[in-house]
């Protein structure tokens, strides 16, 4: 075999037609081994002589797409020093494309022995781990392009590659859970009759299956384990895991991108899969484990603020552009639109304090190809003085845990300031004015994936973790949910007439909030999980999206929730008053010849509120007047925008109360949502409503009225 030097850049392995460089930094290694693999069990080893700024690499001409390869690393196992070098143990290229196979887990994977945890463990490795693929990284886009949707038009849908596909009726049983599924019209026709303009999935970076969740008969389903940055998901891959992940992925990609919809990936660069020091050396840990770990004081062990053993060492540059150079290439290459970054405090913590000026922001705000896509930090990971929310830096959107915690607490009627419920629904401007951010820095969503779904937000008021094989003590406890005066199923008429309009509370609130919405995938469908919060390890029908029966005729919640979930997204889509770039004056707009303020707030009374009502009021009934002709940005070419103007009438309490229309501001008004209703829409033809009449709101619902520009 035949090995040529190569280059030291780019790391990984990087074919180029006739054959294939092989690249990888480590400064711990004394000698470093490229495994070529073969079907029959054996490898060839061709070690990486050349070195460059602690680069190894090599030049293999012949070596194709689909050949399978890892690393031996030579070097001192010394984990007082911080040092886990193993070469008995195969490693993932830390930039591999693509990733063959899954862990099966054993000692073999691990650097020390079971019963003697201080001792070095030197079986092999090889036939129990995960394998590198070079790849292809030729395809063709056609002319592709990204969406490019501002944050105003933005409508997202979380969602799980396989839980949002594995029972849809209309996919072929093959393509179920699938990055294919992604691409089939039945998938693409729904998120486009929705209205959603951008699908956030959840992890499809490699990761791995936990040994303990494994041993206990469960997965690792929401897939916050990731070991490959570069590489999608295999077991997400229709096709086949030599490289036909990655083509599949770019097919998906293509094809939600001919529809008009964003990709947004859901990224996991605060830890890997390899746990604390107990946990199996799989990639990093054996390649230089002090260089891409924060290790403690004592260098056995490893600083934790992510919950999951270990932590990035977000100062050392290998990591930074480790980082850097993964987001690269699923922009660049991959053609994502977005990402949204999991526990991004993490992200921040340089040393060990949050640092808004770390080097990870620095890198982002400079880049051109990362700086230009959507960037959506989670505020907050488990760290001391790690919940951020509201202090990323301008560049950044946020999920807006406040928006969660308030709207939830409304609609359950617990007191909260009514400042609070208006500064949520108006932006969040206390969060995010104060930097230079507009209302859209704020990503509102009233459930995702972590917690309660919508159904079950309604229908419990515990959490029924049972299933997760730790006698329920996981999952969050306080979870501002109200089950409606019965917990779980129920044939009660009555707690289900409730739960039904407090979903569509929930949904209208946050359509008509200023601000990004974030639906999470099969609440539009009334999707329960029996009440378990913390579905991170079932693989099942607990956490995969019923869908509707396609052959039914008469209409049940479900239905009725869906066609009103679409109905407020395109209640939103058609009326820029509700997706504002700019925040609230409070005051009439020059130059719109509106003597009117851009918004008001009303007593039910249809008084317009001072400060004491202000100070005294619960958060539970109240009217917002949005004047749709005092819109103070312009639009794409300067032009003015001008929209009907509206009133929402909430009454979150557990009576019914009358609401008296606003005398000033309008004097005749249509009915277009009331979630009193069955299905939350009046009828056409219902009469329309004139100032100062009084209007009956049943408990715990809201109503829009509309007033023509």
């Amino acid at each position: 075999m035949q090995v040529w030097p190569g280059e030291a850049y780019p790391l990984g392995a990087t074919y180029d037609g006739a054959g294939t460089n092989f690249a990888v930094f480590t400064e711990a290694a004394d000698r470093v081994e490229l495994c070529l693999l073969h079907d029959d069990g054996s490898e060839t080893a061709v070690e990486l002589r050349e070195s460059d700024a602690f680069v190894r690499h090599a030049y293999v001409p012949g070596i194709m797409p689909g050949q399978r390869y890892g690393f031996r690393v030579h070097g001192p196992y010394a984990p007082e020093h911080g040092l886990r070098c193993n070469s008995a143990k195969l490693l993932l290229d830390p930039y591999a494309r693509a990733i063959s196979g899954s862990v099966r887990w054993g000692e073999e994977v691990y650097g020390y022995h079971f019963d003697a945890p201080e001792e070095r463990n030197d079986l092999d490795s090889a036939p129990h781990t995960m394998t590198s693929v070079v790849v292809n990284p030729y395809f063709d886009w056609g002319d592709d392009r990204r969406p490019r949707r501002g944050y105003h038009e933005t409508v997202i849908y979380e969602a799980h590659v396989k839980g949002l596909t594995m029972q849809h009726p209309g996919l072929p049983e093959e393509l179920r859970g699938t990055y294919a599924a992604l691409a089939h019209p039945v998938i693409i026709e729904h998120l486009v009759e929705l209205g959603v303009t951008t699908l956030e999935l959840m992890p499809v970076h490699q990761f791995v299956n936990d040994h303990r969740l494994v041993d206990m008969g469960l997965n690792n389903y929401w897939g916050y384990n990731t070991i490959g940055f570069f590489a999608p998901h295999n077991a997400y891959a229709s096709w086949g895991d030599r490289g036909q992940q990655v083509l599949e992925f770019k097919s998906a990609i293509k094809a939600l991108h001919e529809a008009g919809i964003e990709v947004i990936l859901d990224v996991v660069y605060n830890h890997t899969a390899e746990g604390n020091h107990l946990g199996p050396t799989l990639s990093f840990k054996g390649i230089d484990n002090a260089q891409y770990y924060r290790l403690a004081d004592d260098p056995r062990y490893y600083m934790d603020t992510t919950g999951t053993g270990n932590s990035l060492l977000m100062r050392s540059p290998h990591v930074l552009q480790l980082i850097m150079d993964s987001l690269r290439y699923w922009v660049t290459d991959m053609h994502v639109d977005g990402f949204r970054f999991d526990l991004a405090a993490t992200l921040a913590r340089q040393f060990h304090e949050v640092d808004r000026l770390s080097s990870f922001f620095d890198l982002v705000q400079q880049d051109p190809v990362v700086s230009q896509v959507k960037l959506i930090a989670e505020p907050w990971d488990v760290g001391e003085g790690g919940y951020q929310v509201g202090n990323f830096p301008p560049l950044w959107t946020e999920w807006n845990g406040k928006y969660r915690d308030t709207v939830r607490d409304m609609w359950r009627g617990e007191q909260r300031a009514l400042a609070e419920f208006a500064s949520r629904l108006t932006g969040s401007s206390d969060l995010y004015q104060d930097d230079g951010r507009r209302p859209l820095a704020s990503i509102n969503f009233v459930t995702c994936h972590d917690g309660f779904t919508l159904h079950d937000l309604v229908a419990y008021n515990d959490k029924h973790n049972e299933a997760n094989g730790e006698e329920n003590r996981d999952g969050e406890s306080h979870n501002r949910s109200w089950n409606c005066g019965a917990e779980g199923e129920t044939e009660d008429s009555d707690v289900l007439r409730l739960r039904a309009r407090q979903m569509r509370n929930f949904v209208a609130t946050l359509m008509l909030s200023q601000g990004v919405p974030m639906i999470s995938h099969g609440d539009e469908l009334a999707r329960s999980q029996g009440g378990n919060n913390n579905a991170y390890c079932q693989d099942n029908e607990i956490s995969w999206v019923k869908w509707l029966d396609p052959d039914a005729t008469e209409e049940t919640t479900e239905s009725a929730l869906l066609d009103f979930t679409r109905a407020m997204v395109w209640l939103r889509k058609d009326h820029p008053v509700f997706r504002r770039r700019r925040f609230f004056h409070g005051r009439p707009v020059e130059g719109t010849h509106d003597e009117l303020s851009d918004i008001a707030w009303f007593t039910p009374e249809g008084n317009e509120m001072n400060q004491q009502d202000w100070d005294t009021a619960p958060a539970s009934a109240l009217t917002v007047f949005l004047n749709g002709n005092a819109i103070s940005e312009p639009g794409v070419r300067g032009e003015r925008i001008a929209d009907d103007s509206f009133l929402l009438m909430f009454n979150a309490s557990p009576e019914p109360l009358e609401f008296v229309v606003p005398v000033n501001h309008g004097r005749q008004w249509q009915v277009v949502v009331d979630t009193a209703r069955s299905n939350g829409l009046p009828p056409e033809g219902e009469p329309k409503v004139d100032a100062g009449d009084r209007l009956t709101l049943m408990d715990r619902s809201l109503t829009v009225l509309q007033r023509p520009v």
